[in-house]
This record gives C-alpha cells, structure tokens and sequence, in this order.
C-alpha cells in the first residue's frame, strides 16, 4: 500500500471517528442527538435506505450512483428500511458505519473524495444480494444533459398519455382497476401517507394505490405513430410480473417492451430505444392483474400489487435521469402459482392430485380418525405409528399434553388404514417418533423420552422415561424431529436454528450438557450417549440416508439440500458457530434452489411452480423401496414443497468428496393449497406412505388460533407393480433377519438390522454377516453386512483395519468412521490413516480421514493433516478444504508455531490464511512475535499472495 494510499485511509478513518463517534444507532433517538452534535461542514449530503434489495436514494434510484468533486467532504445517511441488520461500507477507504438493527434507525460515515469507490454493506451475503453501489468522483457539474421530450399525436392533436385532461381520454379500460384511476394529489389519499409520488402536471394514474391493491384491470391507448428513436414513461408500483406498463406494436400485438415498477411510490423515468420501430403504430398498456392477497393468513397482502404511470414522451436522442428506473435494478416476482384447490374432503384431495404415469394415490386416513399428524414411523409389520400433535404450538403445562400416538395398519391390502389403535395418550408437544430397541422414542421438548411397548398388548409397559432434557422451546416449530435409525445403530434426529437447546441428561451439570440450535444430533440407545453429529443449516425437518449410508438433510429458507458429515458445520440461516473460529462453512450441495427470483427465498412462495414450488420444505426420504418403482427414482431424495403443494425430486450424483443434488421433474403435484405433507416413508411393498398435516395456514405460527384442529390426512402412493404383502419380522429368526440384508427393499434391511441390534450378536450371526462382507459383490450388500456387525457388535480392531485396504472406497471409508466411534484408535490405526493420507486415491476416503480426526485428540491429528492439506487435488473439492480446518483449528492453542509451518505446507490459501487468524486470535506475546517474523520472511517474496498475507498480518498485529 503506497505512503499516499495509508494517509488517505487514516485520514478518513479519523474524520469519521471525530464526526460520528457512537455511530453504531439502535434508535432515531440516538440517531438525532448523534445529528445535533455534528458541526462539520459537508459538501455533499446523501441520504439512502437500506433494505435487502438495496440502497435506494428519496428520488426512488436503487444503488445510485453518488457522485462529488475532487476534495468535497461527502456524508452518506443511510436509514433502516425494514427490520434487518444493515450498514454500509466504503470499499478502499476501509471505513465502516455502525450497524442498524431497527427499521427507522440511521447511521452515517463520512470522508473526503478523493478517488472513485464502492459502497456496499458489509453484513454477510448483503453485498451479493445487491447492496452496492459506485461513488464516484467528478470534475465539474455533476448532473447530466437534459432533454426536452416531446408529446406524442395523431391526426395532429397531442394524446392524453399524461392524463392532463383529467380523464382517460384516449384510452380504454377493462376490470374495475382503472375505473377512477387519476389523482391530482401527492401523498394521494390511496397511497400510504408518506408514499411521495413525485408526479408531474396536475395527474398521474394508478390502479388502485395501496389502498385498492386488490382491484384488477387493463387500460389500453389508441394507436399512435412512433416519430422519435427514444420513448420515456414514468413508473412505480409492485416488481411484480403482473403489474406492468407494455409497449405493443398495433399491427401484430407483439410486446416490443416492458417495466414493471420496484416495490415503491416514487414515480421513475423508464427509457426505450425504439429505432426499429419508427414509423410503426403502438399502443400503450397498463396491466394490473394481481391482487396482492397473500395466500398464508398471518402473512399481510402485498400492498404493491398495483401501478402507476405518467407521461409517455418521445425524444430525438437518449435521455438522460438521474434517478432513471433500469430494468436492471427492477428484481421482479413471477406470477401466483395456479393452485386450484383448497379445504377438499381427503377422497376430493387425493382424486385432485397428479402423479407420474403409472402410479395411483389412496387415501389411506383421514380425519377424524387422524388429526394434526405431524410425525409418524413404520414398525416391523409395516404398521404406521404416528403422533397427533393437540398441543402444538404451545406446549402444555408438565403431565398436561394432548398429543397421542395411533397405531394403523391395513388387513386387507386396498390401501386404506382400516385397523386403529390407540397405543397412549397425554403427551407433550410431540414433534418425532421412531419405534425400535423394545420401546416407542419420542422428540418432545424438552425431553427425548422412551416409552417400552407390551407388544402384545400394544400398550406401554410402563411410564415414559426422560432420556434427555434441556431441548429449547423458543420456537416450537423448529424443535428436535424426524428421529430416524442410522445404519450405525444411533437413534437420528435434527433440531431448527431459533430454538437455542443444552443438552444432557435430568440432573446433569451444565459442564456435562451439549448445545445446540441448528443441525444433526444422535443418540445411542444403549450406551445413551448424545452427541452433535454435524452443525448447521435452518429448520430441518428431514432427514434420510443414502445406499452408502451418507445422511442428507432438506431444509427451509436457505437452500434446501446438504450432504451430512460427521463433525462438519454448514451455512446457517442465522446466528453464530458455537466455535467462533470457523470463519467460513459448507454450503448447499444443491445446484439450484426451489423458489425463483433475487428477492429471496420468502418472495418466491406462490410464484415459483417452475422452479419446485418455494422455499419451506418437509420431510425427507431417499427412496430404497425395491424394484417396483422405476429405476430413476432409486437412491434420489424427495421432500414436500409446502409452498409449491409438490413433491419435489432432487437427483444426487457422487463429485469429488461428495454429491451434488439437482432437480429432476417434480414427482407429484397436491394441486391444493391447503396440503402440508410432513413425512414420508416406503412399507414393505415398496409403496409410500404420507402423512398430510392439512391446514389453510401454511407454515408455522405460534398463534394457536390460525391452525386448523380438526383436520389430518395419510395417504398411500403406489406404483402399478407394487404388491401388497403382510410381514412381522419380529417371528423372524436370527439367520432369517441376517438374509433380510440383501432384500431389494430397504424396509426389510432396516428394520431386520434394529431388531438384531435389540436381540445382540451371536456367533452363527456374525458369522453369515462376515460372509456377505467377504463374497457379496454388491458393495451396498458388504456395507449392510459391515453396518449390521457393528451394530451386534461382531467387528474388531483388525477386521476393521484389514478393510482399511480393501479395494472399494466405501468400505475404506466406512471402515474409518468405525474405527474413530469411539474418539480413539490405537497406535497401529493411526499409523495405517497416515498411510491413506499419502496413497489414498479417493476424495471420500480423505474425507472420512479428516472427519474421523475431529473425533480423535489433537495430539494425534499432526501426522495425517500434514499430508492432507497437501493434496492439491482436493483445492477444489466441495468439503475437504473447511473440513481439513476444522480438524487443524484446534492444533493452534497446541503449537502456533508447527501449526503455521503446517499452514504453509497446506495447498489451498484458506488453511494459511485462517491460521494466521487464529494464531492472531491467540493475543499472546509468543503470537504476536511469530506474526512479525512471518511477516519479516513475507518481505523476501513479490507475489501477490505475499502481499496479500503482509497486509492481514499487519491487521491482526494492529488488533494486540
């Protein structure tokens, strides 16, 4: 950095401190005593309001352009437009703005212009959003050209494009949105009352205003000649496809142009260039066709669907605004999705839905033989197990709840649920549920509970135990759910990210809990050990595994699909890592999301059938029913859209370490707005089963008064070869459960492997198991087998070690991840890893290397992460590179000063980079030494990376 480049950022850094100390604002209180104590002179004074779609000027400019002269003293006021956490930044001066937290507040920064720079908002994910614009700096005049525009005519007289006659002389309307369309009054007494239209003349028009958003309509001009190369019309209103100003040719009806507005009142210039099209006949068309009725019943209607319009004009040359509305800047929403049903009868439901060729829906349940089924599960009879949730979404007071458990089953084939039980009554906030290991397991914050079943009575036979407790309660839709069996033999949940849990088991200290508030948890239910799998994501509420035993995740709001690793953190919706010193997480494997547009995932609900339906998702199955469903389906994930009323089906292809999931064609398609399937799981047939919490009220809310109480549904999908069949794997002997491993359908694995779990291992078991692992040649079938040992506890150190050098990557890996369970391994283990660090030619197998040393101490990690952070092949690898700082963080605190020779060894920056980091982190005087003599080495070297480092170094010394 040049001497010039240092001065001019502390000396703007200083303005600002001298000008705005105690600028980070939480109130317009504070922001106006902030304002009285400032006496510096200023140049220029912009105000700007910050939303997520950007910073937009009072004239109605999104992310103007701010310009000054050479030396002027420059204020940016940037005021909070919603309630989100928000400031702006100035990119090579290095200056920052507090931040606002409440919609209202204000802050400023304020500096000297002194070359041209980039505002933007430093708040993760912001910038990328849109929060960013150019300053730039200017000799002279800063406004532009101006332009008289000219009045279009025909037969000689001047059109009425500006309503200056105050009718709609000229035009025609249709629908009921233009019927008293002009105003002569700004604030107009339809438009909210600080909503400035800016409009010019003595009228503008609007289809209805916030006030009559709902009313719809058309209003076209006569034809007129195009006389002029450029055209101008003012706009504003909703960015939404079906409020819109169109240019048409009158010959042929073709749209030559369009705009929308963007979400505001302020009228803005929108310019056409219509050179093609001189001497051709248009017509102008105003288009409202949206009602802004919002579809969810606690979510208020958009006020902007409507739009306004002033003064068509020609102009010789291009125009120039200042605050020209560019389609650009416009981030409009696609039309409502057409679903057409809501509130039908479960037989009207099921008949209004539409399924792939071949396959058929049964309602197989529904209310008031089932109310409000928010989970459910599948024994070894192929019975369906599933919660009534009564209480949700406040919990009742202790030994208060109404949640109960039904048992289903179908006698007779047809694929009704005719058999009903009740198993208990008088739950509590009930929100998953997995039978096995003798008992029924229960996610009820905040307890995980245990209820052993009287299997011949179906009955519990005794209270429920509270294995757990400490789950948080903050947001009871984001509680612990979808417990689900691992292929390991731990009991599987997930838990949502507002809902903040520590846990333990009753009684334990808070030095003996776990916290967690977004991510993958596990238990085991005989050792009843807890622990976090994997943290990360927003509010799952599904989860499944693979053919290879790989755990996936769907989840809400951000996107919706990940690949699940043992000891890996994944992007958050919100809120911090409990480590404060990951810096980065593990992304979306997705390469696509289910709702469109760029004004995120919420504006996207009801507008986004072609892209999967929306962002809330539920439920999780990745469907391993056997061989009667078509092979495209095998192995793919699906989950329910709830805003899309689709089953959405993602496709998962191995890359590098992991997967990539992309959207197939959705499955099936409710058709019904009021459809929320939670769940969904395949039976012995190969069928599935899903469960349909009904309501008008989509999504969550903690108003217990907008979810419907009576309605629930269980339907049945099908395919054409799919046979009905009657089982009870529990009469199944030992062997038979073992042959159970290589059944197509992987009901029967699953379900044969717990049960052989509960019973132990024997001899004759591990034995037939062991043969399968040597001779199947299906590697899916070996890892059954190598699952199903683990679990009886038929495998030791040298079997496992032996499949350390097996042929196939899966059962290496897998062979790793059994062998770090326990958090630690022998010597001779070890030994055998750092051998695959070097040789190993697999992506996965690395992983799993990387994955298993976060479970080992840190003493034992030094020699396989050296090798690791070496292969160059995995720069680019979707997960190696964070992962393999995950399991070097902890060696810092250890050893700086191996660490960093670690760091740079390492392939990929980010490893040196977070190292240098941490090391700073550190505060010591040893640390801050070891930085200066990096630093001092840095100096011998002229590449860019050098000087990239030398200057974080310089920021981490200036922070001791």
């Amino acid at each position: 950095m040049s001497n010039l480049r240092l001065i001019s950022r502390i000396s703007a850094t200083l303005m600002l401190l001298i000008v705005f100390v105690g600028c980070r604002t939480k109130s317009n209180k504070e922001t106006s005593q902030q304002t009285v104590q400032d006496t510096t002179i200023i140049d220029r004074d912009y105000a700007l309001e910050a939303t997520m779609l950007g910073y937009f000027a009072k004239d109605g400019t999104r992310n103007p352009t701010l310009r000054a002269n050479p030396g002027d003293r420059v204020r940016i006021t940037i005021t909070n437009g919603e309630t989100m956490t928000h400031d702006i930044a100035m990119e090579k001066l290095g200056i920052k703005s507090g931040t606002l937290l409440e919609k209202g507040s204000s802050t400023s920064i304020a500096f000297k212009a002194i070359e041209n720079d980039t505002y933007f908002c430093t708040v993760p994910g912001h910038r990328a959003a849109g929060m960013v614009g150019k300053f730039e700096v200017v000799e002279g005049d800063l406004s532009g050209p101006s332009i008289a525009g000219d009045i279009p005519t025909k037969n000689g007289k001047p059109l009425n494009l500006g309503f200056e006659t105050g009718s709609l002389q000229d035009w025609t309307a249709t629908g009921d949105a233009f019927k008293s369309p002009l105003y002569d009054q700004d604030p107009s007494p339809v438009h909210e009352a600080d909503a400035l239209i800016s409009f010019n003349g003595d009228y503008f028009l609007t289809s209805g205003g916030n006030t009559n958003y709902k009313l719809t309509g058309t209003l076209s001009s006569v034809p007129f000649k195009i006389t002029h190369p450029y055209a101008s019309f003012k706009v504003s209103g909703g960015a939404l496809a079906d409020t819109r100003v169109e240019l048409v040719l009158a010959e042929t009806n073709q749209v030559i142009f369009s705009s929308t507005g963007q979400g505001r009142a302020t009228l803005q210039p929108v310019v056409v260039d219509l050179e093609p099209y001189v001497h051709k006949d248009i017509i102008i068309r105003i288009i409202d066709n949206e009602t802004g009725i919002s579809q969810i019943p606690y979510i208020k209607d958009d006020k902007w669907a409507h739009i306004n319009f002033d003064d068509f004009r020609f102009y010789p040359t291009r125009p120039y605004f200042p605050n020209e509305l560019n389609k650009d800047d416009i981030i409009v929403l696609p039309p409502l999705d057409p679903i057409i049903n809501s509130g039908l009868s479960g037989e009207k439901a099921a008949k209004a839905m539409t399924l792939p060729e071949g396959f058929k829906i049964t309602l197989a349940a529904s209310e008031p033989d089932v109310v409000r089924p928010i989970s459910f599960t599948l024994d070894p009879r192929g019975r369906l197990w599933v919660v009534e949730a009564h209480t949700y979404p406040t919990p009742a007071p202790e030994e208060k709840g109404k949640d109960r458990i039904l048992i289903f089953e179908d006698t007779n084939g047809d694929g009704t649920l005719d058999k009903r039980k009740v198993f208990t009554e008088g739950l509590n906030l009930v929100s998953g549920i997995e039978v096995g290991m003798g008992g029924v397991w229960l996610g009820a914050a905040p307890y995980l509970l245990y209820i052993p079943i009287d299997a011949e009575k179906d009955k519990p036979s005794g209270p429920p135990q509270k294995l757990l407790d400490g789950w948080g309660l903050d947001d009871t839709h984001e509680v612990l759910n979808n417990l689900r069996w691992g292929p390991d033999g731990w009991l599987y949940g997930v838990q949502g990210v507002f809902t903040h849990s520590n846990v333990g088991k009753p009684g334990a200290s808070d030095n003996q809990r776990t916290k967690i508030n977004a991510g993958v948890w596990r238990y085991h239910p005989t050792r009843h050990e807890f622990e976090v799998f994997a943290e990360g994501s927003s509010n799952p509420w599904g989860i499944d595994f693979n053919d290879y035993g790989h755990p996936f995740i769907t989840v809400c709001v951000i996107p919706h699909l990940y690949h699940v690793i043992q000891g890996a953190r994944y992007q958050r919706q919100a809120g911090n890592h409990f480590n404060p010193y990951t810096y980065d997480d593990i992304k979306t494997i997705g390469d696509h999301v289910h709702w469109l547009g760029d004004r995120g995932p919420h504006a996207g609900n009801f507008r986004s059938a072609a892209a999967g339906g929306g962002h809330a998702h539920a439920g999780a199955m990745i469907y391993l029913g056997g061989n009667t469903w078509p092979k495209k389906y095998h192995n793919t994930i699906f989950m329910n859209n709830i805003n899309g009323s689709k089953l959405n089906n993602d496709q998962l292809t191995r890359s590098g370490s992991g997967y990539v999931g992309s959207h197939n064609k959705d499955f099936l398609a409710m058709n019904d707005s009021w459809s929320q399937w939670l769940n969904f799981k395949y039976d012995p047939s190969g069928s599935v089963f899903a469960i349909d919490w009904y309501d008008q009220n989509q999504c969550h809310s903690s108003n217990p008064d907008v979810h419907d109480k009576t309605l629930g549904r269980i339907f049945k999908i099908s395919h054409k070869n799919d046979q009905w069949v009657q089982v009870d794997l529990n009469k199944a002997s030992d062997l038979e459960l073992v042959n159970y491993q290589l059944h197509p359908n992987e009901f029967y694995v699953r379900q044969a492997r717990t049960i052989l779990q509960e019973r132990g291992g024997n001899p004759e078991v591990h034995a037939s198991l062991k043969k399968i692992l040597a001779d199947n040649e299906d590697v899916t079938r070996k890892l059954r087998a190598l699952w199903t040992l683990h679990v009886t506890k038929g495998l030791n150190e040298k079997e496992l070690n032996d499949l350390l050098s097996s042929d196939n990557e899966y059962l290496r890996s897998w062979a790793i991840q059994l062998l770090t369970e326990d958090k630690k391994v022998s010597p001779t283990t070890l030994e055998k890893f750092v051998r695959m660090a070097k040789k190993d030619p697999s992506p996965l197998v690395r992983l799993y290397l990387t994955s298993g040393l976060l479970r080992l101490t840190p003493a034992n990690r030094w020699d396989v992460l050296e090798t690791l952070v070496q292969k160059s092949e995995d720069m680019a690898d979707h997960n190696l590179p964070l992962m393999l700082w995950y399991a070097t963080e902890p060696l810092i605190p250890i050893d700086p000063e191996r660490s960093l020779q670690l760091a740079r060894k390492a392939q990929n920056p980010i490893i040196l980079t977070y190292t240098l980091q941490r090391i700073g982190a550190l505060k010591t005087m040893a640390s801050k030494k070891l930085l200066q003599d990096f630093k001092d080495q840095l100096y011998t070297g002229q590449s860019e990376e050098n000087k990239t480092q030398i200057v974080l170094i310089d920021n981490l010394l200036s922070e001791q």
